[in-house]
């Protein structure tokens, strides 16, 4: 009977903790955050494509990207929503599944996947696109967050840890970089090294390696001309102000444009057929010209908030799963957010990065706020508010 009783007191025991996390309030200050970005992305693609648009062939209309990127938004935040309202603890269980899947997806785009520039990265569905790599990019931060947890005293050794965790990482980043998509390619590997430092690795076997992932980094940059052609454009623009460093040169004519309050909203030059596609990856560029460095401050300073507030997250987490969890996923959008701001400030090559939640881009835009819905679970279980 003393039993019985037991076995019933830790069920409703269990009911009762489980009931506890799902009624517990999510982090209102970082969606605030979230939201105001996507408020100024939308704004901005509006802003910077109107003009674009207009006279792009096969669509001449002005709303044409702003509408598609309301639709996307609201996707995206229909998606946060249900991330957001699951336990974060049901992904361990589907895991390996979202690996094999974004594995298959990652090859099958080498196969079928549209050309684009040269660079082979979107699967076509009929009038949408989609990138596998966006989807990679979360997957990787899931495995390794369940594997990491779920190997706990392995992290501690370099071979069984450290190296193991990188080499789950580069299963991703080399199908990736077949694409070529090196700049994807380094954040995964940087989120991962990121993920098995906060993990518990030993400084000294990460220290070991930095090394090798520079000698890496530049012997894919000098193996590929056009990668190389990026680098030369970056340490002398103006060698070839019309060739590979014309985007770069039109992003700083818009920022040095713009001064400290900016030339006033839907006022950019640079967006009138000078900047190739503004409203994609430089799109800072024409929020720097039209809303001056005042705008960019505060972009940048939204963006230092959410990674605060998602770092906070990560450290208030109720188990190692949660905490290594958060910690990817705001990794990855700290880390895009840097090379946007660097890339479009001439503070380091051209490459193909968006901005997360303010660039066009629908896979990019579901992927991060479906990922941020994670994190907004994670928050719904922190530790200091149980009771």
């Amino acid at each position: 009977m003393n039993k019985i009783n037991n076995v019933n007191s830790r069920s409703r025991a269990k009911r009762r903790k489980f009931k506890k996390i799902n009624m517990k309030s999510i982090d209102y200050a970082l969606l605030c955050g979230l939201l105001l970005l996507l408020f100024i992305g939308v704004v901005m693609v509006y802003s910077s494509s109107s003009y674009y648009a207009l006279y792009q062939k096969d669509v001449y209309n002005t709303e044409y990207y702003f509408i598609k990127e309301i639709t996307w938004v609201i996707v995206g935040i229909i998606g946060m929503a249900a991330t957001m309202s699951i336990d974060y603890h049901i992904y361990k269980k589907f895991t390996p599944w979202l690996v094999m899947i974004t594995l298959a997806l990652l090859v099958l785009v080498l196969f079928i996947g549209a050309d684009i520039n040269g660079a082979v990265r979107w699967i076509r569905l009929g009038p949408l696109s989609f990138q596998p790599s966006e989807l990679a990019k979360y997957v990787m931060v899931l495995y390794l967050a369940l594997l990491i947890d779920k190997r706990k005293g392995k992290i501690k050794k370099f071979g069984e840890g450290t190296i193991f965790y990188l080499c789950i990482a580069a299963v991703f980043a080399v199908l990736i970089l077949l694409e070529k998509n090196l700049s994807i390619t380094a954040i995964i590997m940087m989120v991962a090294f990121i993920m098995i430092l906060v993990g518990g690795a030993k400084i000294s076997h990460l220290l070991s390696l930095i090394p090798v992932g520079l000698a890496a980094g530049l012997a894919l940059i000098f193996t590929q001309s056009y990668r190389l052609d990026r680098l030369t454009s970056f340490l002398n623009p103006w060698a070839d102000p019309s060739g590979d460093s014309y985007q770069l040169i039109q992003s700083l004519y818009a920022l040095g444009s713009g001064g400290i309050f900016g030339v006033g909203l839907g006022n950019s030059r640079q967006k009138a057929l000078f900047m190739p596609e503004p409203h994609n990856d430089f799109i800072f560029s024409i929020i720097g010209e039209e809303l001056g460095l005042i705008g960019c401050i505060f972009i940048i300073v939204l963006f230092m908030f959410i990674v605060i507030r998602g770092a906070t997250i990560a450290v208030k987490a109720r188990d190692n799963y949660g905490f290594l969890l958060a910690i990817g996923i705001i990794s990855v959008i700290a880390l895009q957010a840097l090379i946007n701001i660097a890339v479009v400030s001439g503070s380091m090559p051209v490459t193909g990065v968006p901005m997360p939640f303010i660039s066009y881009g629908g896979t990019s835009l579901v992927f991060n706020l479906g990922a941020m819905g994670i994190l907004l679970n994670i928050s719904r279980q922190s530790k200091d508010e149980e009771i």
